[in-house]
C-alpha cells in the first residue's frame, strides 16, 4: 500500500509542472521562430582556455553527422597536439587537416617568416570558402593573425560573405577583430578565472596539448 503524500508536496509537485509547462511553450515558441536555415559563421575569442577546444569539438560533431571538414591551423604547429593525432585518423575520408603555423611567435621570432606562413595557410583557408564540398571549415588561431595583421581583415570578410550559403565556420583565437564579431552569426568569449600555469603547473597532455 502507497503511504499518502504530504499536501505540501503534492503542492510543490504542481507548482514544478506548472513551471515547466510554461517554460516549454515559451521554449517551443521560440524554436518556432527560427526558421532560417543557412551556415553559421562563429567566432570563440578572449583570453580564456577552451577556444581551440570548442572548435574541435563542433569538428567531431559534423565528422560524426558525416559532413565533409577541412582544418587550417594558423599559428600552432611546432609541436604536436592530441587533437591533430586524433582527427588526422579521418583524413582518408571526410576530413581535410592542415598545420600551417611556425610555432607561437615568441619562438620563431622572425616576422617575415610568420607572415609568409600565415600567408599560405589563408590561401589554403580561402580555397576551403570556396568550395561547397566543405561543410565545415575550422580556421584554428586566425585571429591571431588577424590581430598581428599578417593577413588583410577586409580579404578575410569577403571570403567569409561570399562562402556556399550553408557552409559552417568556426575561427577561433584571441583578440577577434570587431569586424568579424560583427559578422559573425555566434560570438563566444572565453574568461580566465583561474589557470594551472598560474600556480606553475606545467601544460598537461589531454588538457593542454
Amino acid at each position: 500500500m502507497n503511504e499518502a503524500v504530504p499536501w505540501q508536496e503534492m503542492d510543490e509537485e504542481a507548482r514544478h509542472r506548472d513551471r515547466m509547462r510554461r517554460k516549454k511553450e515559451l521554449i517551443d515558441r521560440r524554436i518556432a521562430k527560427a526558421t532560417i536555415d543557412r551556415g553559421v559563421l562563429v567566432v570563440n575569442t578572449g583570453n580564456g582556455k577552451g577556444k581551440s577546444s570548442s572548435g574541435f569539438g563542433m569538428l567531431a560533431r559534423s565528422l560524426g553527422h558525416g559532413f565533409r571538414c577541412g582544418v587550417v591551423q594558423f599559428i600552432k604547429g611546432s609541436f604536436s597536439t592530441g587533437e591533430e593525432g586524433f582527427f588526422r585518423m579521418f583524413e582518408d575520408g571526410p576530413l581535410d587537416y592542415h598545420v600551417m603555423g611556425e610555432g607561437y611567435t615568441w619562438e620563431t621570432q622572425d616576422k617575415a617568416r610568420d607572415i609568409a606562413a600565415a600567408t599560405a595557410a589563408w590561401e589554403l583557408a580561402e580555397g576551403m570558402l570556396r568550395d561547397p564540398g566543405y561543410d565545415f571549415v575550422l580556421l584554428d588561431e586566425l585571429n591571431i593573425a588577424l590581430v598581428k595583421q599578417y593577413i588583410p581583415l577586409d580579404r578575410v570578410l569577403a571570403a567569409l560573405a561570399a562562402r556556399p550559403e550553408r557552409q559552417h565556420v568556426v575561427i577561433t583565437g584571441r583578440g577577434a577583430p570587431d569586424e568579424l564579431v560583427a559578422a559573425a552569426d555566434t560570438v563566444t568569449e572565453m574568461r580566465v578565472v583561474k589557470h594551472a600555469y598560474q600556480a606553475g603547473i606545467r601544460a598537461q597532455k589531454g588538457v593542454e596539448l
